[in-house]
């Protein structure tokens, strides 16, 4: 069965190729602004798109195993929550202790969302990216000071992005 993951995500930049056939595009169309607001969101979907909800499960867990689909999640306004200071903090790490050093990062109750993705030498050094939430700016540096110091000897350099608004919530739109 596939569960909701409500929690952070860390992600590595390799993915797989993936090929939806027609039905898998109907279940990306119809859940790709968000799950119905129902005790059994998928078995919703089914029903909207007249399939099987075992089919629906299925295919949306075959999307997530081949990289497809990242994550089913909630997406928080954290303005509204009180969550006034927000950044992304980049971080130059040594490479062959990326997905270890990320995955540790990424557990910090702090932290929402951890990538990997490729550097670009010499303007973007930055190979781990950390989402940061606080109250104040002051919190998220305090926040980013924690990451540092888990980081420690790997750490080469990094930098903090501070978000000045909401500039997207959505995923990838198909059409």
């Amino acid at each position: 069965m596939l569960e909701a993951q409500i929690s952070k995500t860390f992600e590595s930049y390799e993915a797989a190729a993936y090929e939806p056939d027609e039905t898998d595009r109907r279940i990306i169309q119809a859940t790709q602004g968000g799950l119905p607001l129902d005790a059994r969101p998928y078995h919703a979907v089914a029903e909207a798109l007249n399939l099987d909800v075992e089919d629906v499960m299925a295919r949306l867990k075959a999307m997530a195993e081949a990289g497809a689909l990242r994550r089913i999640a909630a997406l928080p306004n954290h303005y509204a929550l009180g969550y006034g200071a927000n950044a992304m903090t980049v971080w130059d790490i040594h490479d062959h202790m990326s997905d270890e050093l990320g995955r540790r990062v990424a557990a910090l109750d702090f932290v929402s969302h951890c990538y990997l993705r490729p550097r670009h030498p010499p303007q973007w050094p930055y190979n781990l990216f950390a989402m940061v939430h606080g109250r104040e700016e002051s919190e998220v540096r305090e926040k980013m000071a924690e990451i540092a110091d888990l980081l420690h000897s790997h750490l080469r350099s990094y930098d903090i992005l501070l978000s000045t608004g909401i500039l997207k919530k959505t995923g990838m739109r198909f059409t």
